[in-house]
């Protein structure tokens, strides 16, 4: 690795975040390099301004950096993704399209694309849904994860490009605020809860969705982009799993820890979102293939939730 540059599109999003720093620790600072629209104060190290939606910029920081790998997390979310499904639709699938094509122009070793369960619609298996279930998404978002896996999977036929990809669920961690998505009040429940706020839920209080804290995740990510290449079975996307809960189940968890914290329930839009997604997956492809297996539970979830929190908000004041 020393003699290769890890690219981060997306970097200041919720994941691109973590990942990055994630990186930096394991690799070293002047091995990756972050890039998105804007830069912002939080941060360091190498960064550059890209918008991934301009091929030759992409191409030019390729080439200036001799990038090896890229971790292309730049998107639109679910739920603004269902505001602006023809901005959704650009964004989320012209960047992915230009990584993959500067990538095979200037021999760039690995490619990762993030997938998500909102490929899955509501004909797919609701309980432990499979790697192999049809996929009928519903919502713009989905339906540009699913062209993207099939993109990747093509591209890695075609012209033999390292493309890896990963179905995340719902995302909760602690480093950034919500950024869209339908699965985010399982992020915003705690700020309200740490400050004091009742929070005002979006989806019904028994609507089950499978979830992931952000350490499982960055872990997976780059567990998979460090497997053997032979080990990676599945070209379009591995399913990946941590735990699922209802809104209702991860309140009454804060309730154990915060006694006076409070919830109602107003579903919008995202109630129909989250009603054709799974209410838990099944990721036995990813333990088979290159040995994945989640560590957090939601009761470990929420301890370092609201401890994180807790600790955030005391150093804001």
């Amino acid at each position: 690795m020393l003699n290769e540059m890890i690219l981060i599109t997306g970097a200041n999003g919720q994941l691109g975040t973590v990942l990055t720093e994630a990186l930096k620790e394991k690799y070293g600072n002047d091995n990756v390099l972050a890039t998105d629209i804007s830069k912002n104060e939080t941060n360091s190290g190498l960064f550059e301004v890209v918008d991934a939606t301009n091929i030759d910029a992409l191409q030019t920081i390729v080439k200036t950096y001799k990038v090896s790998q890229i971790y292309h997390l730049a998107a639109i979310l679910s739920a603004k993704g269902e505001q602006n499904p023809l901005l959704s639709w650009d964004i989320n699938t012209k960047t992915f399209l230009n990584v993959l094509e500067v990538s095979r122009l200037n021999n760039v070793k690995k490619v990762f694309f993030p997938s998500s369960i909102a490929v899955f619609g509501s004909n797919a298996k609701k309980v432990n849904t499979p790697n192999n279930a049809v996929l009928n998404p519903e919502t713009v978002y989905g339906i540009s994860k699913v062209d993207g896996e099939n993109w990747a999977q093509y591209y890695f036929k075609k012209y033999n490009l390292d493309v890896r990809s990963l179905r995340y669920p719902g995302v909760v961690g602690y480093q950034s605020l919500p950024g869209g998505g339908t699965t985010d009040y399982a992020v915003d429940i705690f700020h309200k809860a740490v400050i004091g706020q009742p929070f005002s839920c979006f989806l019904e209080e028994n609507t089950a969705l499978p979830m992931i804290f952000i350490d499982d995740a960055i872990r997976a990510t780059i567990e998979l982009m460090e497997a053997p290449s032979n080990k990676i079975k599945t070209r379009t996307a591995y399913n990946l799993a941590g735990v699922s809960f209802t809104p209702k189940q991860l309140a009454n968890a804060i309730k154990e820890r915060i006694s006076n914290f409070s919830i109602n329930y107003n579903p919008d839009f995202r109630q129909n979102i989250a009603d054709s997604w799974p209410e838990s997956i099944d990721d036995s492809e990813a333990k088979k293939d290159w040995g994945w297996q989640p560590k957090y539970n939601l009761s470990a979830l929420t301890n370092i939730m609201l401890e994180k929190l807790k600790e955030h908000y005391k150093q804001a004041v």
